[in-house]
């Protein structure tokens, strides 16, 4: 669709040929298109005044094959400048208390289907391939992406030696870690709307060494892609309270199945080194519901109980 200003563009370079209840229509969206962009054709024609064939007339004639890929031109206009205070106001507006929850899960399910159909396979594999053969793995996420580059780090942790989470307090300290990469290295930047600006500076600063760069995002426009050579695109919604990164963990969490898959000797071995550390140090008996109990506690490795004897 162009660039996120293409809509606001089509309606500027044809302003002068438009009809009154067109004018009316662009002076609308121009002025309110982060609420227009949640708006039915018959919602926003109440809203200006007009019919909602009018709508969908108007879609068509800025080159739009309807009026769901209108609002999809909508939607990508705001993706990058509603802010919080907006996009509380605008969730507020449109889910009833009564439906929050069956929609929230709608909502994700949905964005789960779009990512799964959309996303391009070829650019999975070939991200897990790039970090199989890296040197080091960089993961940074920043504010609400923060956990997605904590749990990546976690289970990527199991699968090699050489990864390494990028602290995020400020820019200074990111360069600081990430002094050492280079060509046999590869950063993972994980960035969803409002896109982090520290983040993208970390993929410019790898990029500059020869790295690679794969980027987990939510658009062939974003910015994160400036710097990346391999692109994994999730589906996500920033237009509510809480950015909805379902289908981000989601990608995050085939990324590791694969990588697991391809190093499945090398995992087990590690899972079966921490059972035992696990289990010599106790550590998950003071988690378990009463710990006197010896048919509870010993019950879960031969070592215990060989121990108890």
């Amino acid at each position: 669709m162009g660039n996120t200003n293409d809509l606001l563009n089509r309606m500027n370079m044809n302003y002068s040929r438009m009809s009154k209840g067109q004018k009316r229509l662009s002076a609308y969206i121009t002025d309110n298109y982060d609420k227009a962009a949640f708006l039915t054709a018959a919602k926003l024609g109440e809203a200006v005044g007009v019919s909602e064939s009018t709508v969908v007339r108007f879609a068509i004639w800025l080159g739009y094959k309807g009026y769901p890929e209108f609002q999809r031109a909508l939607e990508e206009l705001v993706r990058t400048k509603l802010n919080s205070i907006q996009r509380m106001e605008v969730t507020y507006g449109r889910i009833h208390e009564t439906e929050i929850l069956s929609s929230v899960l709608q909502a994700d399910m949905e964005k789960l289907k779009h990512t799964m159909e959309h996303i391009d396979y070829k650019a999975f594999e070939a991200a897990v391939d790039t970090i199989l053969n890296a040197r080091n793995v960089y993961i940074i996420g920043i504010r609400s992406c923060a956990p997605l580059a904590s749990f990546l780090g976690f289970y990527l942790n199991l699968v090699m030696d050489n990864v390494r989470c990028v602290q995020t307090n400020n820019t200074s300290e990111i360069f600081e870690q990430m002094i050492r990469i280079n060509e046999e290295d590869v950063i993972i930047g994980i960035s969803f709307p409002r896109y982090s600006m520290r983040t993208l500076k970390a993929m410019e600063f790898a990029n500059n060494r020869n790295a690679k760069v794969i980027t987990i995002t939510d658009s062939v426009h974003s910015p994160m892609n400036l710097y990346s050579s391999c692109n994994l695109i999730a589906k996500s919604d920033m237009a509510s309270i809480v950015d909805s990164l379902v289908a981000p963990l989601s990608v995050i969490n085939a990324l590791v199945v694969a990588l697991c898959m391809k190093r499945q000797k090398e995992v087990v071995s590690t899972l079966e080194n921490l059972e035992q550390i696990w289990d010599e140090y106790q550590v998950y008996n003071s988690d378990e519901i009463d710990p006197l109990d010896d048919s509870i506690r010993f019950g879960f490795g031969a070592g215990s109980r060989e121990g108890e004897e």
